[in-house]
């Protein structure tokens, strides 16, 4: 079967169609067929030629929501298209959460990151549990920033726990700012590119945006806020209750780890695992585990953690 699909010009049929033909490349080896560029066009001819002329015609759309197409996005719809999956691309590549203020589309890229906020939305606590790289902590800080814009609330705290200080920041050197900077790098440098640098500062010197470690939440109540919770799996039990009791009225809490990076002392149990394991099915607090194939970086980092879950397992 031939199929032909069509391009606005020669930069959308590159931009689909890759440098050098490299996307073009990903969809003969993935698909019983063979394509062509021609122009503005590209030529499919072979078994497969409607599975890949459905690929193409997604990611046309998606380079026309403003997205730029890598190789990760290419995957995955093949992935999609190949597991019956491809109804579902168009209203993946469609949801777009927010624009960034340098104009960037940010969207889930995967089915699991799509399901994550879900339940992120209909939940007041959501635990996202998985590995590096699904984007479970910068979906999050999305979200928290997606619902300030919208004025549903009036600050975003975030918090990690510093674990390789023991929680003792005095025993370090500087400031407190300069103590806790490295163990919260991660999540100044999401706000600052959704936010654009100028923005974060000024959000932050008016305490709209605070973040701080977790041994600093202790005592308050965190009201008309979103409440975000990363490398929760090194967390000690009592620091978990201690953080979730800290929820208030008109408040967002969402909670981010990684159960097979665990750094606490052998023989402590992880608070995010105790608490996921107490509080699943609780009534408004939702659960969701990240699997490989939601790894959007380097595809060979989703073969690594296939690799480790299978020696581990």
């Amino acid at each position: 079967m031939d199929k032909e699909v069509g391009f606005r010009d020669r930069d959308e049929a590159l931009a689909v169609l890759g440098e050098r033909d490299e996307f073009i490349n990903i969809l003969s080896r993935a698909f019983a067929c063979k394509i062509a560029s021609r122009g503005d066009s590209a030529l499919l001819a072979g078994e497969d030629a409607n599975k890949a002329a459905r690929v193409l015609k997604e990611l046309r759309f998606l380079y026309r929501q403003g997205m730029k197409i890598t190789a990760q996005e290419v995957n995955y719809a093949v992935e999609l298209v190949k597991g019956g999956d491809g109804e579902q691309l168009h209203e993946l590549f469609a949801d777009t959460i927010l624009v960034t203020a340098k104009g960037k589309h940010i969207r889930p890229k995967t089915l699991g990151q799509r399901e994550y906020l879900k339940v992120i939305r209909k939940n007041d606590v959501t635990f996202g549990i998985g590995p590096a790289g699904t984007g479970k902590t910068y979906l999050a800080v999305v979200m928290a920033v997606a619902a300030l814009r919208r004025k549903e609330l009036s600050r975003i705290v975030l918090t990690r726990p510093a674990v390789e200080a023991g929680e003792r920041l005095g025993f370090l050197p500087g400031d407190l700012q300069e103590k806790v900077d490295p163990y919260l790098r991660p999540l100044y440098d999401a706000l600052s590119d959704i936010l654009g640098g100028d923005l974060f500062q000024k959000f932050m010197a008016r305490n709209i945006i605070e973040i701080a470690p977790l041994a600093y939440m202790r005592g308050r109540t965190l009201e008309d806020a979103f409440i975000i919770l990363d490398e929760a799996q090194n967390t000690t039990s009592n620091q978990m209750k201690m953080f979730l009791t800290r929820l208030g009225l008109n408040a967002k809490m969402v909670i981010t780890g990684d159960l097979s990076q665990i750094d606490l002392p052998r023989g402590q149990k992880s608070g995010l695992y105790e608490a996921v394991n107490i509080l699943n099915g609780v009534e408004k607090i939702g659960v969701h585990e990240f699997e490989s194939k939601d790894v959007i970086r380097n595809p060979v980092v989703a073969r690594i953690v296939e690799a480790y879950e299978k020696y581990e397992g």
